[in-house]
């Protein structure tokens, strides 16, 4: 464990020194004639969803450029920062929940805390950007089966802007004792960093671009690491290229598991066909090798892809077409190893005076969630949130996945996963730098098959979680 945590220090603080280097490094060149003259600092507001102005200006949003084709998902726009800033603080959550997340888990109640401390970086130069956040602390049950632990989060993204290039490159880290999907849904524990306004946003991986985590049977602690990068180049005003490539691991502390390494490849047209319209197409490989076995999968998908953006307002995006799955080793007598299936997405973020929406649908091939050699995956999920008084904002989110075998054939039995989390939480601001939480989630999980997970055995659970969490952190700390 303690080699794990020297070893994600260590890539952690080589990665950011590298950024900064490289990063100077351009600034330096493209600063070489006029000096620009530095812009005027800003002033804070609380940290937040509730200290944002509804009413705000367009011109104070910056309009997303992620090209339509590449490997974030689009986003309605970020917030104008000519500065640079970092803001640490820490975060307390309580979860009392009854029966474990596992199959034929017991009836009793038990309750987790969690502490961390966190950390969000946003620094700017005249051509590139750096965006950093951070959490890790404890995790301590009064569970015995559960006990003590840790858990760590990192969201990394470097951009890079040229007249006519554009290069990113990110990195998505996560050591959690359970699966990452609805890992702390409705808190401040389902992603890294401070959050709130002060944030400097998510990496925005794509869906199926990261190591598939959509099953709560998996047993144990597990760690995960997502390394992308990206360049995209302007062939005119109207339209460009994309190419991108994707690394990612899954490993587990438990046996039992499956533990897999990702590699994807992916290449795109993008041509504006309007100011808010976007189409283009996109080509994507992707190969699956799992430890321990002979098995690998290469995965070929052509997608259509039709994008529309409107600063501070929408972000839509719709993607289809066929995917061929080539099998290395075939599973059962009689098993294919080639399918043709169809393969599509769609996300969309829409923002309104007082809160917004974001929902996101998968439908295709993952790499199993570490039950499966490959799964066949429908998996959507989605927030909500809404200024409800001068204080209070309420927010909801829901989760749902289905998985199934990718390949079957006489003697594999055909296993069916489905997921489901959804619940509620209302949060509102203590002071200008502290906020408080409290929220509900409902996890159900069902197979057509008994699974066994650790001595509990059977075919479905429902847990009911109820958490109440304190989060403070520092003023902005001005860089320059």
């Amino acid at each position: 464990m303690n080699i794990r945590r020297t070893i994600l220090t260590i890539s952690v603080l080589t990665w950011v020194t590298l950024c900064y280097a490289t990063a100077g490094l351009a600034q330096d060149t493209s600063q070489q004639g006029e000096e620009k003259p530095k812009p005027a600092a800003k002033v804070y507001g609380p940290i937040g969803a509730e200290d944002q102005d509804p009413n705000q200006a367009p011109d104070t949003i910056q309009p997303d450029n992620r090209p339509l084709t590449g490997i974030q998902d689009p986003t309605v726009g970020t917030q104008l920062e000519r500065h640079s800033y970092w803001v640490p603080g820490v975060a307390y959550y309580n979860f009392v929940q009854s029966n474990q997340q596992s199959q034929g888990g017991s009836n009793d109640w038990n309750s987790t805390s969690y502490l961390s401390g966190n950390v969000s970086l946003l620094e700017n130069w005249s051509r590139s950007q750096l965006a950093v956040n951070y959490s890790g602390g404890g995790d301590f049950s009064t569970d015995s089966r559960l006990g003590n632990g840790w858990f760590q989060q990192l969201g990394a993204t470097q951009t890079f802007n040229w007249e006519r290039w554009q290069l990113t490159l990110l990195d998505e880290f996560a050591y959690l004792p359970e699966a990452q999907f609805g890992f702390g849904a409705g808190t401040g524990l389902a992603a890294p960093g401070i959050g709130g306004s002060l944030g400097p946003g998510s990496t925005g991986l794509s869906g199926g671009l990261s190591p598939g985590q959509s099953i709560f049977t998996a047993i144990g602690p597990r760690y995960m690491n997502t390394v992308g990068t990206q360049v995209n180049y302007n062939l005119t005003a109207r339209s460009s290229v994309t190419v991108g490539g994707v690394y990612s691991i899954l490993r587990f502390t438990e046996r039992g598991n499956i533990e897999s390494n990702d590699y994807i490849g992916n290449a795109g047209y993008n041509y504006q066909v309007s100011r808010l319209d976007t189409i283009g197409v996109s080509y994507r490989f992707s190969s699956y090798h799992y430890l321990g076995t002979a098995q690998a999968i290469g995965d070929n998908t052509i997608r259509a892809v039709y994008g529309r953006k409107i600063t501070g307002r929408l972000a839509l995006e719709l993607a289809g077409g066929p995917e061929i799955t080539n099998f290395r080793v075939a599973q059962g007598v009689g098993a294919k190893t080639q399918y043709v299936e169809f393969s599509g997405n769609a996300m969309m973020n829409y923002a309104f005076a007082r809160g917004s929406i974001g929902l996101d649908y998968l439908h295709g091939l993952t790499s199993g969630s570490g039950v499966f050699l490959g799964a066949t995956t429908d998996q959507v999920t989605g927030s909500a949130s809404r200024r409800l008084t001068r204080l209070w904002t309420g927010n909801a989110h829901l989760g749902y996945a289905r998985n199934s075998n990718a390949q079957t054939g006489q003697g594999v039995t055909n296993l069916l996963y489905n997921t489901i989390y959804v619940g509620g939480s209302l949060a509102r601001p203590l002071g200008r730098n502290a906020s408080l939480s409290l929220g509900y989630t409902g996890y159900i999980e069902n197979s057509n098959s008994t699974v066994c997970a650790g001595l509990n055995c059977g075919s479905s659970f429902t847990t009911h979680q109820f958490s109440v969490g304190l989060s403070w952190h520092t003023r902005p700390l001005v860089l320059r």
